[in-house]
């Protein structure tokens, strides 16, 4: 399967709602399928490494990073470039971001880091079950928890 690109057309970044960082192309379509299925796929960015991660939230040309519509951040940790637990530091650590929800979603259940993740901030951690239709339920819950029942602080 192709990896899918990032969807970001048509959509700011003060729009995005949901930003995946999946580097696995087959988690990362399946992510977006659920979110398809459950209608919540109108304002979702894809981003498969932490340094693209990192350049979105922390664009080059000084712009401000992506805040204002954004209800959560699905990270994985093992990533190309720059890892998640990496990326989660520098999310929490800056200002600008420490307050976007980030819930990681990943296949390690490894203690070191799942402490790690939650010593950085995260607001939950979630490993990735192995079956197809378990991971399904759970990307649909975590969508339906983080867009529709979590209430976050007025920008």
């Amino acid at each position: 399967m192709m990896a899918p690109s990032p969807r970001r057309e048509g959509t700011t970044p003060a729009e995005v709602e949901i930003v995946v960082v999946e580097d696995n192309p087959n988690d990362a379509e399946l992510i977006l399928r659920v979110f398809r299925k459950h209608n919540m796929a109108n304002q979702i960015v894809l981003l498969q490494d932490g340094a693209e991660t990192l350049d979105f939230f922390f664009p080059r040309d000084g712009a401000a990073p992506p805040s204002a519509a954004l209800r959560v951040v699905l990270l994985d940790l093992k990533l190309p470039t720059v890892d998640g637990i990496e990326v989660l530091r520098r999310l929490k650590s800056d200002g600008r971001t420490w307050s976007i929800p980030v819930v990681v979603v990943t296949s390690s259940s490894e203690d070191r880091d799942i402490k790690d993740a939650y010593a950085l901030g995260v607001n939950s951690y979630v490993t990735k079950p192995i079956k197809f239709d378990e991971f399904a339920k759970a990307v649909a819950d975590l969508g339906l928890y983080w867009l529709m029942l979590n209430k976050l602080p007025a920008q």
